[in-house]
Parts: structure tokens; sequence; C-alpha cells
């Protein structure tokens, strides 16, 4: 083997990283997921209880209707969260709640475009679209151990953070006994 096929060893010009960026366990993404997927349900059966009378939507959970349109609209809705939510904060609620936050591999903030990569496979819940979702962290599990990416995070140059959630400088909370 000659030393043509190595690659050069990266080097790093500062002795001291200028800034750590913890990577989110796979338990707190889960978590926020679900967090997400109870609020997407909610606010969808909210709509349904709204449109009911003028047009017929299924359930989320109703796979008796395979109406490509119903699928469609699940779909668009589960994405548009995703893509708004993470291209505007970085953040959906679910990764609010666990203190997690999609950023750049540099630790900064992503684009809509970055965003509407990334949340791509989340947006399919319906069976057996699921599959995506799950196909998504299985090969970066597997494929990409120890990196805690999904193909999508490689894809879109993602990487899921845990936030460090404190007071603002220069300000102090104090409780009270009870």
């Amino acid at each position: 083997m000659s030393d043509e096929n190595i690659a050069p060893e990266p080097i790093c010009i500062s002795p001291v990283p200028e800034r750590t960026l913890h990577l989110a366990k796979w338990s707190a993404r889960l978590w926020a997921w679900l967090v997400d997927i109870i609020i997407i349900i909610l606010f969808w059966n909210i709509v349904i209880g709204i449109f009911d009378h003028i047009w017929k939507l299924p359930l989320l959970w109703e796979y008796r209707y395979w109406e490509l349109s119903a699928i469609g609209l699940e779909t668009l809705l589960i994405f548009i969260y995703w893509t708004v939510m993470e291209g505007f904060r970085g953040q959906s609620i679910g990764k609010m709640v666990m203190n997690l936050k999609v950023v750049n591999r540099d630790g900064s903030k992503i684009s809509y475009r970055t965003a509407a990569i990334e949340s791509l496979p989340k947006a399919f819940l319906n069976f057996p679209f699921i599959i995506i979702i799950i196909l998504d962290c299985l090969i970066g599990w597997l494929a990409m151990p120890n990196t805690k990416l999904r193909v999508f995070n490689r894809i879109s140059n993602t990487i899921v953070i845990k936030t460090n959630y404190k007071e603002p400088d220069c300000v102090m909370y104090v409780k009270e006994k009870e």
C-alpha cells in the first residue's frame, strides 16, 4: 500500500477548541420526537374537528383511509412543522422541552433549506412510510457508530446538540421557601 492513498491528518490551528458542542443522546432525541408527534397529533385533531363538517379528514392513526390527499396533507403538515421550527430557531417544541438543538457541524444556526433536508424523513408517519425514519436512524447507528448522526443529518451536514439552558448573565433566580 502506498502513502498516496492515505489522507493527511487535519491540522488544528488552535491548541484549545474554541467551542465545545455536546452531542445529544439518542434517548433524548427520541423523547423530543415523541413530544413533537403528540403535539402534531393534537393539532391535527383540532384541525379535523374544525373542518369535519366541510371535508372528512382522517385521524393520523386511521389507516382505513388510503387517499393520497389525506396522506399528503399529514405529511405536508409534519414537514412544515419541523422545517419552520428548526429553520427558525433550530428547535422544535420537543427539542425545546429536552434542551436540544439542530445546528450546522460548526455549531452555527441552520437555514430553512438545511432544516427541510434534515426534516424530510421525519415527515412520513403513515404506514408503510414510517420505515423511512426507522431506516434513517438504523443506518446512522450501524454505518456511522459513535457519531450520533442519522443519515439525513449526514446529508444535511447537521448535528443535534444538548443546549445549556441557564439564566442570563447578571441575573440570579431565587426560589422562595414553601
